[in-house]
């Protein structure tokens, strides 16, 4: 593996983007992020960057997935949970509230390095009690069970809050509201799976 101080100025600098993405929010930007963030025109300047990091053995990345970046050299290893960002749920709704306040502490560890959170934006998972405003907490990991409320990111980069169910030439990302439809794909991967469910009670 060569220094990064062997590579390019703005290979360092879209490294430490990448570095940032993952850390804050638990995954890789797409290749349209970093074009945006770094003013590149063509995606194939991006894609060029990441191939020289890769060949240099600092990032590796995942066929046809646009967001499956993975550092290499230093693996991400956070203290604690962290606030990843927001996650899709649907159409935007008044947010439910319930009446106690839950200790961590009693359920997830804290020194737990795969676990992260994720604040809900919309209420396709309103039956699943989990509403606009909440925070889920999500253990790491690539693989789920049919069924299981799970972080997927498409073959497209979209990231989305559903219910998982592999299914013979597609997958099936279910919401749980009967008002809308489920979304099918016929590529994406698990990110993570929901452990829990915390609401802020004014």
């Amino acid at each position: 593996m060569e220094s990064l101080d062997q590579c390019t100025q703005r290979q360092r600098e879209v490294y430490e983007f990448i570095r940032e993405k993952i850390r804050s929010r638990g995954y890789g930007p797409t290749v349209r992020e970093i074009a945006e963030h770094f003013e590149i025109r063509s995606p194939n300047g991006v894609v060029c960057h990441l191939k020289a990091l890769e060949k240099k053995g600092w990032i590796k990345r995942a066929p046809n997935m646009s967001r499956a970046i993975e550092l290499v050299a230093e693996p991400i290893r956070p203290r604690g949970f962290r606030l990843a960002g927001q996650i899709a749920a649907g159409v935007l709704h008044e947010a439910i509230e319930q009446d106690e306040l839950v200790d961590f502490d009693e359920f997830f560890s804290p020194e737990d390095a795969d676990l992260f959170v994720l604040k809900v934006s919309g209420d396709s998972m309103i039956e699943d009690h989990i509403a606009d405003g909440d925070f889920v907490v999500i253990r790491r990991q690539a693989t789920a069970r049919a069924g299981q409320i799970v972080v997927a990111i498409t073959d497209e980069g979209d990231a989305t809050l559903k219910r998982w169910y592999p299914e013979k030439d597609r997958i099936r990302l279910q919401p749980a509201n009967s008002q809308m439809k489920p979304i099918y794909v016929k590529d994406a991967r698990v990110v993570g799976v929901v452990l829990g469910v915390v609401r802020k009670v004014s």
